[in-house]
């Protein structure tokens, strides 16, 4: 009776975890994590090509697709329309999603620093102003 009280508690504890929300994205803690991604990339009002593309609006435009940027093959054929799910897998291994890919930065191991720099990049429209 006693491992059934235990195999019923593991069960409960289990569905109660299954139950809890994921990481909230934080918009705020996602442009402190962008940081670094400011040593290739701009975005908001004025943005501009650097060593990779401008990311205004990235969330939602297909991939090799800023005008003015020499995108790498491998990007430019992808097929990759940048989605929340698409770029939660992209930011954590660029190389992985996209081999060839000119982007060399190993990607952001924490997980919910990749939700939050994707609420960074969800504010800003294709014209760089925020939404």
């Amino acid at each position: 009776m006693l491992r059934h009280a235990a195999i019923a508690a593991v069960f409960a504890a289990a569905a109660t975890l299954a139950a809890m929300p994921a990481h909230a994205q934080d918009a705020a803690a996602g442009a402190k994590t962008f940081v670094v991604c400011r040593a290739c990339h701009q975005i908001g009002p004025g943005a501009k090509n650097m060593v990779g593309p401008e990311l205004n609006g990235v969330v939602g435009r297909k991939a090799g697709s800023v005008p003015g940027f020499s995108y790498s093959e491998a990007n430019k054929t992808s097929g990759i329309t940048w989605d929340e799910a698409t770029l939660t897998k992209y930011l954590a291994n660029p190389q992985k999603v996209v081999p060839g890919t000119k982007m060399i930065f190993a990607g952001i191991h924490d997980p919910a620093k990749v939700q939050d720099v994707i609420a960074f990049l969800k504010q800003y429209n294709a014209d760089g102003t925020k939404k």
